[in-house]
């Protein structure tokens, strides 16, 4: 069944072209990633799929059965509830039904002249309740929070003190367990770290609806979609396939498409040297000739089409100065803690002069808070670190707290390299698309992705042989994106960089640090590779520990371990419970199907009393094995 179609939709603004003919169909069960430089049309076109705003031409289909789900980017809605419940909000029909089911209880027993029908009724709502998972949705709902990067305690707070980011996690968990058929997610990775991204991943590969995503996550979308739209030079392309398979095709078009060009060049000029011959000789039937090739060369003329260029990129290289020995950081024992709650501690790591590495971890565990402490922002509660002589630092602070909002972009960029000329910084800007009147804009009148490369072409300009970089990728579109790799690729200086964006960390990496709150554990690889070796090195590291721990502590992960022991028997037993439990109320549901039991309310209201109970029960069991599946993984 076809979702929703586009046929020849354009979009204007002013004498200005968006895209045109776009035309494409939405199946179910499509899985589609939708790629395109910032600005080229992405989020309006989702506005005019959603009726948020009219195109200025085409038409659009829409099946009466197709439900959209679309995720916001920014939500400020204030709502009065905690987390938890304004996640449910998402199960809104099934909340209804089971205040229907309470009342329609309170009427059986206050109305027994018409129970037979109110139990007819019961029966029929209860087995649609069950049908829609009535049983298990709060639990799913939970475990969807948590997936997102939710802890259990954080399930209770109030939402409208939940930070934008946050707010957009309960955004996208809403979504992807409302009844939506089709999904429209503009850039749902952002503000997940990698164990939330890698749950969505897992999620939207089960899915068994249509969903199509923008992102710049090339390999989340590698991992999720099997189809990609592209909007490039206002033109629309449906390419088969994830993001690399969408890039090998589109080269091979472009290649095709190039040399059918060039084909076309060469017959033309040929077709028109034998015109031109044809004219010199001047017969009869040389001029027929020359009429009929004529005719021919106008034909190809009006079927030639030129490739479309590549929308214009960033295009730069990172100069670095010379020096700086071969111990770049070397760093020991740190440890920060915040208000009284434990960031970090016993983290050390060793840099040298050439590694690429990649600092990973949990979002909270305190990466950034490491990169101000290097670059003496912050001081650090205990440890110590040192920075090899002849160093020069260069920091991407991913918030660009750095940038004077009161600034233009040019002042922003001579003012921190005033010894340079203006038509140095200049060029230097155009590198990075800003021309003509751009260098003259406020820095507070940028999107997060031009101060994104404001910042970039201050490090490219500043020489630095040991870079810092804290989420370099994130505002960036997927060319920026490939050339800052290509940048840092021939960068001769030293990277220690903070990165989410695994297509990014594994075109990079030379080495990877996973950071926890007792330390560090360092893979010598790119994201892949990490991901291989994680599990192994855990258990390396968890053994190490404990032969260096003293007896005391030893005691101690032994009760430690047998309390997790007794947790797992009691997540067992819970667990076999709430299967025992479900058994009994599809049991006693299918009673009350019964002849017998329809036809006797005493027999009814019994086993419709037990089934509340037994729900109740249910609940409770849940709210258990929650709890304690949340305690296990602490």
């Amino acid at each position: 069944m076809v979702l929703l179609s586009l046929s020849k939709v354009k979009k204007s603004f002013g004498t200005d072209t968006l895209f045109e003919d776009v035309s494409f169909n939405i199946e179910e069960k499509d899985k589609i990633g939708f790629v395109g430089v910032n600005g080229a049309g992405k989020t309006t076109l989702f506005k005019i799929l959603l009726g948020q705003m009219d195109s200025d031409g085409g038409e659009m289909f829409m099946h009466k059965d197709t439900v959209i789900g679309y995720m916001q980017q920014h939500n400020d809605l204030k709502t009065g509830r905690t987390v938890f419940d304004e996640a449910l909000t998402s199960c809104e029909h099934l909340l209804e039904a089971e205040k229907e089911l309470e009342e329609l209880s309170r009427r059986i027993d206050a109305s027994p002249d018409d129970r037979d029908r109110l139990i007819a009724q019961q029966q029929a709502l209860t087995e649609k309740f069950q049908n829609d998972g009535g049983l298990t949705y709060k639990s799913r709902v939970k475990s969807a929070l948590m997936g997102l990067g939710f802890s259990q305690n954080e399930l209770y707070m109030d939402y409208d003190s939940l930070s934008g980011g946050q707010k957009t996690r309960v955004s996208l968990c809403k979504i992807l367990l409302g009844r939506a058929n089709l999904l429209l997610l503009d850039e749902p990775t952002n503000h997940l770290d990698i164990a939330s991204v890698e749950w969505l991943e897992n999620f939207l590969q089960s899915y068994n609806k249509a969903f199509v995503i923008i992102s710049h996550d090339r390999y989340f979308l590698d991992k999720v979609t099997g189809k990609t739209f592209e909007l490039e030079n206002k033109a629309f392309t449906v390419y088969k396939g994830g993001y690399t398979r969408y890039l090998a095709l589109k080269e091979e078009s472009q290649e095709t498409k190039r040399r059918e060009y060039e084909n076309t060049q060469r017959e033309i000029k040929r077709l028109e040297g034998i015109v031109e011959q044809q004219k010199r000789w001047n017969r009869e039937k040389n001029i027929k000739t020359a009429q009929s090739k004529q005719k021919v060369i106008d034909k190809l003329e009006q079927t030639l089409n030129k490739p479309a260029e590549t929308p214009v990129g960033i295009d730069f290289k990172f100069s670095v100065k010379p020096g700086g020995g071969n111990d770049v950081i070397i760093c020991e024992n740190l440890a920060k803690a915040f208000d009284g709650k434990k960031l970090f501690e016993s983290f050390s790591f060793h840099l040298k002069k050439g590694e690429r590495l990649f600092l990973l971890g949990d979002n909270g565990c305190g990466k950034t808070t490491l990169f101000k402490i290097l670059t003496d922002t912050l001081n650090a509660d205990s440890g110590s670190f040192k920075i090899g002589s002849n160093i020069q630092i260069g920091y991407y602070d991913q918030t660009q707290e750095s940038l004077d909002n009161s600034k233009t972009v040019l002042d922003e960029v001579f003012d921190a390299y005033p010894k340079l000329g203006i038509t140095q910084i200049r060029n230097a800007l155009a590198a990075f698309l800003f021309v003509g009147d751009d260098v003259f804009k406020p820095i507070s009148m940028l999107s997060g992705g031009e101060k994104a490369k404001v910042s970039l072409v201050k490090l490219m300009l500043s020489g630095a042989n040991l870079l810092l970089l804290d989420e370099p990728t994130n505002h960036l579109d997927i060319s920026s994106r490939e050339a800052l790799e290509n940048a840092l690729m021939l960068y001769d200086g030293t990277l220690f960089i903070v990165s989410h964006d695994r297509y990014f960390i594994n075109k990079i990496a030379s080495r990877v640090i996973y950071m926890t709150q007792s330390g560090a554990q360092s893979y010598l690889g790119n994201y892949d590779y990490f991901t291989e070796k994680r599990t192994v090195a855990d258990k390396v590291e968890q053994k190490s520990v404990e032969i260096k721990s003293s007896k005391e502590d030893y005691m101690d992960k032994k009760r430690m371990e047998s309390e997790r022991r007794k947790r797992q028997t009691l997540i067992a037993r819970t667990q076999t419970e709430i299967e025992d439990t479900e058994r009994e109320i599809s049991r006693l549901n299918e009673r009350l199907l019964d002849d017998d039991v329809a036809s006797d309310y005493i027999k009814a209201t019994e086993i419709t009393t037990a089934v509340a109970e037994l729900e109740s029960k249910l609940e409770e069991l849940y709210t258990l094995w929650d709890k304690l599946e949340s305690e296990n993984t602490e």
